[in-house]
């Protein structure tokens, strides 16, 4: 499984948390830097992210990959509906929490969502 971080590094532990949580070994975390000009349209910039993955089409819809959102939610949200269009899915994704009391602040995988089952189930609200 591969994990495409647009956020903070992960530590081992937080890998080794993802691996326990999800069953699978990961075998790489790609660390993709996220800046953007506020002056700037986000789908140009979102675009820059996703070449930075360095993914293949195919890897896109056949690889197993995590994503660790960016933590600005205009950035999250256009970056996931560009990688909804490539992959075919919604990609699942990695929710860090704080770590309560820790000084200095540490942080540590509350969950893996799995946004395509949430989309799937509120599907129904369709009718």
């Amino acid at each position: 499984m591969i994990i495409l971080n647009f956020s903070h590094p992960l530590t081992e532990e937080q890998v080794r948390q993802v691996e326990e949580k999800t069953n699978e070994k990961i075998e790489e975390v790609r660390q993709i830097p996220v800046f953007f000009e506020h002056n700037k349209p986000y789908e140009e910039q979102v675009n820059s992210l996703v070449e930075a993955c360095n993914l293949s089409p195919e890897e896109w819809q056949t690889l197993p990959i995590l994503i660790v959102p960016p933590s600005f939610n205009f950035i999250a949200v256009t970056l996931l509906a560009a990688l909804h269009g490539i992959m075919g899915y919604f990609p699942p994704i990695i929710r860090l929490r704080p770590v309560a009391g820790a000084t200095p602040p540490r942080f540590e995988v509350a969950e893996i969502i799995n946004l395509q089952k949430i989309r799937d189930n509120y599907r129904r609200l369709r009718g």
